[in-house]
């Protein structure tokens, strides 16, 4: 029956029912237990008058036991095309983002979910045969967040026998009984030929999958200290992954590419950043949805995505914003002005700076003075003296007046062409704030 030790009876529940006899008797267990509950029930208008038919059940299954239900419609397809999915993984990000946001509203302490151990089985099996990693072996857990699944030890036809004695009625998706959808092929086609072999194989995989559960468990805590070990985030916020230390791991290319999902690259982006790592590659980049990574010298850095700012012209005194950076512009008199020793501060000769200013990202080939020193250097070999990292040198700005002469590297040291001195009378105050 109900796996009660990931329930409490004090907390608010939200049970996912679809009409079918799975989720049906996943409600009717939790009230037979007392548990507090509500319904929530979708409709992906992907099966017509069937899709239909389901809500109209639901909602008179719910009437009759006095459960408050919330009923939800997506245009599945619509929503598939615009975000380039399959039409299976549309329905599950909608219904579980759609689920997650009603929990809280509702004050709920977890979403529950009807999955049995025949749907596990038709999982590991499906994860095996596309190609997978532990965790795809080890199938669906009981508790994953705030989904839980109270049905895991329960079959197909423990749960179908519950319903039968109880004379609960419910709906069939017919689509169900078709083989044209890959799980179903599974249900279908594929364990009963294995039942064939071992008429006991979904008890083998799924007690293999949890033997596996365990493994995982302790994989995860021996991978978290690895990646502890070899893992940093500056002040800067870039996270530096030690290459040097990472290969003295055991199985150091699995602990990247687990360092590298945590940020959401993919799996064969994990195998080119290890291509990057072994061939010493230096600033070359990879990039998920949030993330970019990229290979220098003896690590390997991350960092969230960065829009590059657009230069921003200042013909005057007064604050500018770049990118949610502000730069403040302020002319003072000289007498008794003493100047600002601070990176984030430039104090400028004004008659060397012929206004408007102009800040802006570097780029190749920028040259300036800096200060201290005589002639110029280029930019790129500045930052690379400092000893900045890849993306420390591409958010790196600079601000050039009207005759191109960079006045100041921001943060870093202004130009000696602009230097404050005896003569000075009029100083321009550069100040990020």
């Amino acid at each position: 029956m109900l796996n009660k030790k990931i329930l409490d009876r004090d907390k608010l529940y939200l049970v996912a029912i679809s009409g079918g006899a799975d989720s049906v008797a996943l409600l009717m267990m939790m009230l037979d237990e007392g548990y507090r509950v509500e319904a929530v029930h979708c409709n992906f208008h992907l099966r017509g008058e069937e899709a239909d038919r389901d809500e109209a059940f639901v909602a008179g299954l719910c009437e009759r036991f006095g459960v408050a239900l919330h009923r939800v419609h997506f245009d599945t397809r619509g929503y598939a095309a615009l975000h380039k999915l399959s039409i299976e993984t549309a329905a599950r990000d909608l219904r579980y983002g759609y689920f997650e946001r009603l929990r809280e509203d509702i004050g709920a302490e977890a979403i529950v979910v009807a999955h049995h151990r025949d749907d596990n089985v038709e999982t590991v099996l499906m994860n095996l045969v596309r190609g997978t990693g532990l965790k795809g072996l080890a199938g669906i857990r009981p508790v994953n967040g705030r989904v839980i699944r109270p049905l895991l030890d329960m079959t197909r036809e423990d749960i179908e026998a519950y319903i039968y004695k109880r004379g609960e009625s419910f709906v069939t998706d017919s689509t169900n009984l078709e083989t044209d959808a890959t799980r179903n092929k599974y249900r279908l086609e594929v364990i009963p030929a294995l039942k064939e072999i071992n008429p006991s194989v979904a008890r083998a995989i799924d007690t293999t999958a949890r033997h596996l559960q365990d493994a995982d468990e302790i994989v995860e805590w021996a991978l978290e200290k690895m990646k502890a070990d070899v893992m940093e985030e500056g002040d800067d916020g870039v996270v530096r992954i030690d290459t040097t230390l990472l290969r003295q791991l055991p199985a150091p290319r699995y602990v990247l590419f687990e360092i590298c999902r945590q940020y959401g690259f993919l799996p064969q982006q994990s195998n080119v950043v290890w291509a990057m790592m072994e061939h010493g590659e230096k600033g070359k980049t990879v990039a998920s949805t949030e993330y970019e990574m990229a290979s220098e010298h003896n690590l390997l850095l991350v960092a969230r995505k960065e829009e590059i700012p657009q230069p921003v012209r200042m013909p005057i005194e007064g604050l500018y914003v770049m990118n949610g950076r502000r730069l403040r512009i302020e002319l003072k008199k000289a007498d008794g002005f003493a100047v600002v020793k601070s990176k984030s501060v430039a104090c400028l000769d004004a008659k060397t700076v012929t206004f408007p200013l102009v800040v802006r990202p570097w780029k190749s080939g920028d040259r300036f003075a800096p200060f201290g020193m005589r002639g110029t250097k280029l930019v790129s070999d500045y930052l690379t003296d400092c000893k900045l990292n890849f993306f420390q040198r591409r958010r790196q700005l600079v601000v050039e007046d009207a005759t191109g002469l960079i006045v100041w590297l921001v943060g870093e040291r202004t130009s000696e062409k602009c230097r404050v001195g005896e003569k000075t009378e009029t100083v321009i105050v550069l100040r990020m704030e």
